[in-house]
């Protein structure tokens, strides 16, 4: 997402599906992603919330979800720039079916064929 614009203090288009989003969410004080499509901008160089000095710029992908200690979702951006990977707390506005894609994803691509799991079941009964 780009730098907010310092005149628009309601909110930004964003860089990868172009919708307005914003700065305004429940749950979350410093917006880092668009509700829509759940993409962001790598726009921080510290993990301080409002920090928005990184030269990068890239487009952030979100590639998972992550449960937190406090059962809290948190979304995982990689930059399409530099490959930088940062977690990003979930907001009350983020598109709850984009976020349930995103934590099954894994199970799309499992890593072995499903009925390996029916004849190891078997073999233990």
């Amino acid at each position: 997402m780009p730098k907010t614009d310092p005149h628009n203090q309601e909110g930004f288009a964003c860089s990868h599906c172009r919708k307005f989003v914003p700065l305004r969410a429940p749950g979350t004080k410093h917006r880092n992603h668009c509700p829509f499509c759940l993409w962001s901008q790598h726009v921080a160089v510290s993990l301080i919330q409002d920090d928005r000095k990184s030269e990068c710029q890239g487009l952030m992908e979100p590639i998972a979800v992550s449960a937190q200690k406090d059962a809290e979702w948190s979304l995982v951006h990689r930059c399409l720039s530099c490959g930088l990977i940062r977690t990003n707390r979930i907001a009350g506005d983020d598109d709850e079916t984009l976020l349930l894609c995103l934590a099954l994803r894994p199970l799309t691509n499992l890593p072995f064929p499903l009925d390996v799991l029916s004849m190891h079941r078997k073999d233990s009964q």
